[in-house]
């Protein structure tokens, strides 16, 4: 790769989505209601995840299987361009890639400025997870899609050899982390476009915990470095900006004691879990400023992660109890005005002995908008709980094993620009 502001673009016309071979072995590495503290009271509701509704499932489900149907060359060519592309933009995003074997006017669709801005109007896919992994050949990725609930393979044949760390996922770009050589590196790519950029090294040039964020209005995106919780020494914060092309430094954190490497980001804030002092550490991106919210975590609190919800709300997830027969996974949100913990849910017993047979068994939580997934390290399940809906269920047709694989919640999105 080049220097600082590297930029890349690769074609994947020989690597095309598909799910004719799905990957055997998949890994996981964005109101306070009625306070029902009983587990065995609360109504579990099966329910699937938000997306397209049954009718477009069903009949995309059907474009899938039979691919290779062929169409009808004059009815296409008689359509209008402008209601072509919003037809087009209508497309689950990964039946594009096939669509475009059509002609070669389908071809180019993804650079065509009209298909943008139709896509950019049209409400989003709906949740994904990406998964991503390195064997000793080459990067692996794949992408589960919760409305379709099918696999698709993404070719990543752009990522360099350092790329080892996924980051993480938002607005439809991934940003991926590694060392090449001595020096710490960064890389931002849209998977749908096939696009990527290598970020210019930071000022403290030494490996961080990163949180990737975008901004559609703005059409840009931030890369926020905090301290290294790892080393002792304390480092500032930094602050990449697509539209400056570089690293900003910010002010240090606060001497903490942090709980968790976990991050959260939530209102154009970044919240992280101390230990000393008790609560949360908040850093204002508009300011580049931090500030301490003594917001108390539950009594009994085993492990914890911060999760961003929709419309600014802050949620925190983690098993209470000391004895595995008196555990349970429960689900608290941020007042702000009060700085306490509300609990909004508990998982039914059902769902928390088969996610986590072992009191002392490992798993980790993730969310996008309202939607929050845990995985097991061990049992290989997802289990997905919807806070709006309030409903829990299992990621059907999603085997997970946690060995070798990281995974995000992932919004493709092709207006997604990473300049």
């Amino acid at each position: 790769m080049d220097e600082m502001g590297e930029l890349g673009f690769q074609s994947a016309r020989n690597c095309i989505f598909g799910d004719d071979d799905p990957p055997k072995h998949l890994i996981l590495s964005t109101r306070t209601g009625s306070r029902n503290t009983s587990p065995s009271r609360q109504k579990v509701i099966k329910t699937k995840p938000r997306g397209f509704d049954e009718e477009t499932i069903a009949t995309f489900t059907k474009v899938m299987q039979n691919a290779d149907i062929q169409m009808e060359d004059g009815i296409w060519a008689l359509l209008p361009e402008d209601l072509l592309m919003e037809v087009l933009a209508r497309v689950p995003p990964f039946l594009i890639f096939r669509l475009r074997s059509v002609c070669r006017r389908w071809n180019s669709i993804l650079q065509d400025r009209s298909f943008l801005t139709s896509h950019s109007q049209v409400p989003s896919h709906g949740p994904c997870l990406l998964t991503f992994w390195k064997n000793s050949q080459a990067h692996q990725c794949s992408v589960f899609s919760l409305p379709l609930k099918t696999w698709y393979k993404i070719p990543f044949v752009f990522l360099p050899d350092w790329a080892f760390w996924l980051v993480g996922s938002s607005g439809g770009l991934v940003c991926f982390s590694g060392y090449d050589g001595l020096s710490f590196r960064m890389l931002v790519c849209n998977p749908l476009t096939q696009t990527w950029r290598v970020l210019p090294g930071m000022h403290y040039n030494q490996q961080r915990q990163l949180i990737l964020v975008t901004d559609k209005v703005d059409r840009s995106f931030k890369v926020i470095a905090t301290s290294d919780i790892y080393g002792n020494r304390t480092l500032p914060t930094e602050a990449y900006d697509s539209k400056l092309d570089r690293w900003s430094v910010h002010q240090v954190m606060p001497a903490v004691n942090l709980c968790s490497s976990k991050m959260a980001f939530c209102d154009s804030r970044l919240y992280l879990e101390t230990l000393s002092p008790l609560g949360l550490m908040m850093y204002r991106v508009d300011t580049g400023q931090w500030e301490h919210i003594p917001a108390k975590f539950p009594r009994s609190l085993l492990d914890g992660y911060l999760v961003a919800g929709a419309q600014k709300r802050l949620f925190l997830v983690g098993r209470i109890g000391l004895y595995s027969t008196l555990q349970s996974m429960r689900i608290w949100e941020l007042d702000h005005a009060k700085t306490v913990w509300v609990e909004i849910s508990r998982m039914p017993p059902k769902y928390f002995r088969a996610l986590l047979r072992l009191s002392a068994e490992r798993f980790d939580c993730f969310g996008q908008d309202n939607l929050i997934c845990f995985t097991s390290w061990n049992q290989g399940k997802g289990l997905l709980y919807d806070v709006d809906k309030k409903a829990w269920s299992w990621i059907a047709g999603c085997a997970i094993q946690l060995c070798n694989s990281q995974v995000c919640f992932y919004e493709p999105r092709f207006d997604t620009s990473i300049y």
